[in-house]
């Protein structure tokens, strides 16, 4: 745990792949972050298809809880693809992760932070 009680990102990146695997889902590091302190952008999809972006957001209350921040138009995918990569080259200390599978999104964890 960190001085501020986060986990470690590589950690959390860890284990929100093995959760995936284990329900029989896909995931993959797009880019690698700050080892400890990095912030997390989860990218979830079923087959490749309705693709969301999720972050960590300040909320009211002072917690910072995953949101959903971008959703894929189907009309435009390369709109969706061209805003990832423009956010890798933005932040590079910040973790891109991909979860693929039927259910990836309960996995997300929309506990304060």
């Amino acid at each position: 745990m960190s001085v501020d009680g986060r986990l470690p990102a590589h950690l959390e990146v860890s284990g929100l792949l093995r959760l995936v695997q284990g329900m029989g889902g896909f995931g993959t590091v797009l880019q690698k972050g700050e080892r400890d302190a990095g912030t997390l952008v989860i990218l979830t999809n079923h087959s490749g298809n309705n693709a969301r972006i999720w972050e960590r957001m300040p909320q009211m209350d002072g917690t910072r809880r995953f949101t959903c921040t971008r959703e894929q138009d189907v009309e435009k995918p390369r709109e969706f693809d061209e805003y990832v990569a423009r956010r890798q080259r933005q932040d590079p200390d910040c973790w891109f992760v991909e979860l693929d599978g039927p259910d990836v999104e309960r996995l997300i964890d929309s506990s304060p932070r």
